[in-house]
């Protein structure tokens, strides 16, 4: 495990100083998804946007597992509102946004509301107009959306700037990872899809199970995958869950966070000319299909 953290140190080194000279980004959105559940998305979700925000980047973090939500439990946090006081009138959704750091708010999702895509017309436009009052100065918005390949997950996806599918080594999980991929290639094949191996047990495993993704998403759905990195299995993870205490930010020293700081560098590299304003209402209006 040393020598691992060693490697990591080293990569992340190299590439620490590349976000520096990135300029400000505004509203670009990430969807966080997986084949199936219990592999760590929401996990990855969480400590990701911690990571970003300790880089001076603007986040929201919103909970989308409509059904099954839990960002604020790993957090360790209790907001007193989330979006179910919103899709209920109780509460407006700007009402609701949660400050957890400096550069880090929190909309902690609606468990057991799963039919958001099923708002009736009034519902949706209501969503929408309230949209307007987020602040738009993030510079990403990150979706922890659910597992799966439900009409939700896949909707969030399509209307994202990007994803990122998060699968472990096992089987099942690459499985269920190729199939949402494929879910994806049916309605869109040019969508940027980006893979990251949790719980790997080294380096050289993860980016097998990259290669391979890749190697059969492309002979059979002529779709390119991009390998975004890995998170070693390391047993701060779930030490660090249990304490309700993210390690990127209690174990900072950590495999599992020097992973997490890699694949923040990734992404701190995106394509300026991708990012588009105000597209956290564009995204809602893509998934629900409304003009």
């Amino acid at each position: 495990m040393a020598d691992q953290a060693a490697e990591l140190r080293e990569i992340f080194q190299k590439d620490k100083n590349k976000d520096k000279k990135k300029k400000k980004k505004s509203n670009y959105i990430i969807t966080i998804a997986s084949g199936k559940g219990g592999v760590g998305k929401s996990t990855i979700a969480v400590n990701l946007a911690l990571e970003l925000a300790d880089r001076g980047k603007k986040i929201t973090l919103m909970d989308a597992d409509f059904g099954l939500a839990n960002i604020n439990v790993i957090l360790g946090v209790l907001p007193k509102y989330t979006l179910y006081h919103v899709f209920k009138k109780d509460k407006k959704l700007k009402d609701i946004i949660f400050n957890v750091d400096d550069n880090l708010n929190i909309i902690a999702g609606a468990s057991g509301f799963s039919q958001l895509a099923d708002l009736n017309e009034k519902d949706r436009k209501d969503f929408l107009a309230q949209l307007e009052d987020i602040n738009s100065e993030d510079d990403f918005i990150i979706l922890d959306a659910g597992a799966g390949i439900s009409k939700n997950v896949i909707s969030m996806i399509l209307a994202s700037n990007e994803s990122i599918i998060v699968t472990t080594p096992e089987p099942t999980a690459i499985t269920d990872a190729y199939g949402i991929i494929k879910a994806i290639a049916t309605e869109n094949k040019d969508i940027k899809i980006n893979l990251v191996v949790n719980r790997a047990r080294n380096i050289v495993e993860a980016k097998k199970v990259a290669e391979r993704m890749n190697s059969i998403s492309e002979q059979f759905l002529d779709m390119k995958v991009n390998y975004l990195g890995f998170v070693l299995d390391d047993p701060i993870v779930p030490k660090s869950i249990k304490e309700q205490d993210p390690f990127v930010k209690r174990y900072i020293n950590s495999s599992a966070a020097l992973c997490i700081k890699n694949i923040a560098n990734k992404i701190l590299n995106i394509d300026e000319s991708k990012v588009k304003k105000n597209s956290l209402k564009k995204f809602i209006k893509k998934m629900f299909r409304v003009k």
